[in-house]
């Protein structure tokens, strides 16, 4: 099929090389010249393992451009909308802004029976908004097809999705031939674009507009639901004296519960979880459903206080103020495998630190380029070696596997303080002590601060 997708940041990028690799021909739209440039050579103008290598099969195939022009759009069949829909700089919604830009740009070149696919994460009632703009084209029909991405894992949850889900117009009943039970209108079409991971078995669900606009902000209030918890149980643990790693172990073996994302530790950030809880409970809002909306103002309240409370604890490790110290900070992402730095624990507590008075040296694999130029105030090395040279306290924040596998013994010799902050909550704290260093973590019980710590 010939196919268009229309905004290229993580989404668009990964789905355009994606359907390319599925044998489809496939053009990405996007207004930054730069980005659209660098995407037709091959590579990701940001970091996400195995995209560079698709955008290159894809090039190599010749089944890949990239374009600022919509009108390169004109002869697809479908046309995904990728682009993104941030909060809204003046409250807690989602500004769909670009959405409605880019779907007026693309609709003069829309072929009459076009299939017009939504992939970006929206409030409930989106769909009713955009159809005073698709009142300009009946011919064109709509659909709603929300995506499960991960950064750091992308490219495999697109080629190996854990389900697709289609929102149409009329919902299930009308998704269907009555008579012969064959797909019709936007679901024939997805089905014709997703037909490799149909045969392959992938969950196909077929769900109304509102329902399909729901499902993912939902999923990702659940997951927000769950690390807060785990969080929120690990200050309780260091309060008690237990351990949240024992803890969450145990809890995680019952599977009614399970143990993905019940990973203790600094909390969540990123482009999309944090603003999507907040759209998530300004619908709720809305809606007049205030369960939900003080549900998740407490899931954000308890993600952001790990951040004051991590500082707190640097601060315990210092002595009782980081003013004047030298601290290294590991990790600048907002998660591994990515150089994505919006909403970072890791940057804001890095921040707050050296806004403390403390002299802050930030390091990480991937994204030390993009964060120095917005934190002025913090040094960046690309080495972790050069970064640890004379920290007084050194902190964990982005679990890079790198930081997980650190050498205590070597690390000790670069230091001028043994102390270690890991808020991930991911070294083995007994390997490190045994090379002398103070090791506290996060409802860990690695318990009170001992008297080398502060000296």
């Amino acid at each position: 099929m010939k196919i268009s997708v229309i905004g290229c940041g993580y989404l668009g990028a990964v789905h355009a090389a994606t359907l390319a690799s599925m044998g489809h021909s496939v053009v990405g739209i996007d207004v930054d010249p730069g980005k659209a440039a660098q995407l037709a050579q091959g590579t990701a103008p940001f970091h996400e393992p195995g995209l560079d290598e698709l955008l290159a099969h894809g090039r190599a195939t010749g089944r890949l451009r990239f374009s600022t022009d919509p009108a390169e759009a004109r002869t697809a069949q479908v046309h995904f909308l990728c682009v993104g829909t941030p909060q809204d700089k003046t409250s807690d919604a989602a500004d769909l802004t670009f959405l409605v830009s880019a779907l007026e740009g693309l609709l003069p070149h829309l072929a009459a029976g076009a299939v017009v696919v939504g992939k970006s994460t929206v409030p409930v009632g989106t769909v009713d908004m955009l159809r005073e703009i698709f009142a300009r084209r009946p011919d064109v029909l709509l659909g709603w097809n929300p995506e499960f991405l991960r950064q750091g894992t992308a490219v495999k949850d697109s080629l190996v999705p854990d389900r697709l889900v289609y929102g149409v117009e009329g919902g299930r009943p009308a998704a269907f031939n009555p008579h012969t039970g064959a797909p019709t209108g936007v679901t024939a079409a997805l089905d014709a674009v997703y037909e490799p991971l149909l045969a392959a078995g992938i969950p196909r669900l077929v769900c109304n507009f509102a329902t399909a606009e729901l499902i993912k902000s939902a999923a990702n209030a659940y997951l927000a639901t769950k690390v807060s918890f785990i969080n929120a149980v690990a200050e309780l643990c260091d309060a008690a004296g237990a351990d949240i790693t024992e803890l969450s172990e145990a809890m995680g073996l019952d599977p009614r519960i399970g143990s993905r994302y019940l990973h203790a530790g600094l909390g969540f950030g990123g482009g999309c979880l944090p603003k999507d809880i907040r759209s998530f409970r300004t619908q709720a809002a809305t809606l007049g459903v205030p369960a939900v909306e003080q549900w998740m103002r407490l899931v954000d309240t308890v993600n952001l206080g790990q951040r004051e409370r991590t500082v707190g604890l640097a601060a315990e490790l210092c002595g009782g103020t980081p003013a004047g110290r030298s601290i290294t900070v590991l990790g600048a992402s907002f998660k591994p495998d990515t150089d994505d730095i919006r909403d970072s624990p890791a940057l804001d507590v890095a921040d707050r630190l050296a806004a403390a008075g403390a002299h802050v040296t930030v390091t990480d694999p991937k994204a030390v380029n993009l964060a120095w130029r917005r934190y002025p105030r913090l040094r960046f090395e690309a080495s972790a070696a050069r970064a640890l040279q004379d920290a007084e306290l050194v902190l964990l924040l982005t679990e890079w596997d790198e930081y997980r596998q650190l050498c205590p013994a070597a690390a000790g010799q670069q230091v001028r303080r043994r102390v270690v902050l890991d808020a991930r909550n991911v070294l083995d704290a007994a390997a490190w002590q045994e090379q002398g260093w103070v090791v506290r973590g996060l409802g860990t019980s690695s318990g009170a601060v001992t008297a080398a710590a502060v000296r």
